[in-house]
C-alpha cells in the first residue's frame, strides 16, 4: 500500500462562490497544478474515487488519487490558512506526523493513547463529530495528552463530495462545533474529508474556518485489517520525505493498529525520525 498513484487534478465543480474564489486566486497566481500523492484529492460531482478499496462498514478509503486542482500552499484563505491539502510533516528534515482517524472510540482510543504516551509521541486525531459528542471525555483525554485535534466531519459521509455545497458546509462546520463543544478552548486546526474526498468548495470552507485541509502520504489501510505484517511493511518501506502516516482508532476492531503502533513508533525513533504535526500554515 503506502503512497497511491499520482494523477492530474482538475476543478469541475462550478456555480458556487467558494469555488469561484479558488479559481480566481489560482488564475491570478498562474501556478501549475501539483500532483496528488495520496487518496485525498478533490472529487468532482458525478465521479468515483479512483481505485476505491472495499469498505469495512464505515466507508471507503480510495487507493488511487482522483482529479484535483490548485497548488497546495499557493492560494490562501482570509484566515491565512492555505487552501491546499497538507501532506507533509512540519519541520526541516527527518520528521514524521502520525494521524489517527475515525474516533474517538471507548475501546481503542485509550489503547492508542497509551502506546503514544509510552513512546513520547504526539499525534493528530481526526475525530467524527457525532463520536466526539458521544464521548467528550475521550476528546478531552486526547487534548490533555498534548495531541492535536482534526475535524473529520459530522458523521463520515464518504459521498459528501457528491452532495450540494450547503451539505458539505454543514458537515464541516457542525463537525468542528461538536469537537469544540466536547473540549472547550481546544483548537481544531485541521479538516480531513471522509475517505479523503475533498472538493475545492470543502477545502475553501475548511480554510476559511481556520482548518488546514489534511491528507496523508502513507496509508497502510489498517482500517481493512490486512494483518500486522502488511501494515508494518506498508509504513516502513519507501517512506517519502516528511511523511504524514494514516492510522485509525475507530470504525471497527483496531487491535492490529495498536499492535502496529507498538512496533512502528520505536522503529521510527531508531531510524532517527522526530515526531511532529502535519504542516498547517506552510505548503
Amino acid at each position: 500500500m503506502g503512497i497511491t498513484s499520482i494523477s492530474a487534478r482538475r476543478l469541475r465543480r462550478t456555480g458556487s462562490a467558494a469555488t469561484a474564489a479558488v479559481l480566481g486566486i489560482l488564475a491570478v497566481s498562474g501556478t501549475p497544478a501539483l500532483a496528488a500523492t495520496d487518496g485525498s484529492a478533490d472529487k468532482a460531482a458525478g465521479t468515483k474515487p479512483s481505485g476505491s478499496a472495499a469498505s469495512d462498514g464505515k466507508g471507503t478509503k480510495p487507493s488511487g488519487s482522483a482529479a484535483s486542482a490548485g497548488n497546495p500552499g499557493a492560494a490562501r484563505s482570509a484566515t491565512g490558512i492555505p487552501l491546499g491539502i497538507s501532506r507533509l510533516a512540519q519541520g526541516p528534515g527527518r520528521d514524521v506526523a502520525i494521524t489517527i482517524d475515525d474516533g474517538p472510540d471507548p475501546r481503542w482510543t485509550p489503547q492508542v493513547l497509551q502506546v503514544l504516551r509510552k513512546n513520547h509521541v504526539k499525534a493528530t486525531f481526526c475525530m467524527i463529530g457525532t463520536k466526539a459528542q458521544k464521548y467528550p471525555e475521550l476528546v478531552r483525554a486526547v487534548a490533555a495528552d498534548g495531541h492535536r485535534l482534526c475535524n473529520h466531519s459530522v458523521d463520515h459521509d464518504v459521498t459528501m463530495d457528491h452532495k450540494p455545497v450547503a451539505f458539505q458546509k454543514q458537515q464541516i462546520l457542525q463537525g468542528k462545533a461538536m469537537i469544540e463543544k466536547a473540549a472547550p478552548g481546544v483548537p481544531v486546526g485541521y479538516y480531513r474529508a471522509p475517505g479523503g474526498a475533498f472538493t475545492p468548495d470543502s477545502r475553501a470552507i475548511a480554510a476559511a474556518s481556520g482548518m488546514r485541509p489534511l491528507g496523508w502520504s502513507v496509508d497502510p489501510k489498517d482500517w481493512s485489517r490486512p494483518g500486522l505484517p502488511a501494515i508494518i511493511s506498508a509504513v516502513e518501506e519507501k517512506l517519502p520525505q516528511q511523511p504524514t502516516v494514516l492510522f485509525h482508532d475507530g470504525g471497527g476492531d483496531r487491535s492490529e493498529t495498536v499492535a502496529a503502533l507498538k512496533e512502528y513508533l520505536p522503529w521510527l525513533t531508531s531510524q532517527g525520525y522526530r515526531f511532529t504535526f502535519p504542516a498547517r500554515t506552510t505548503p
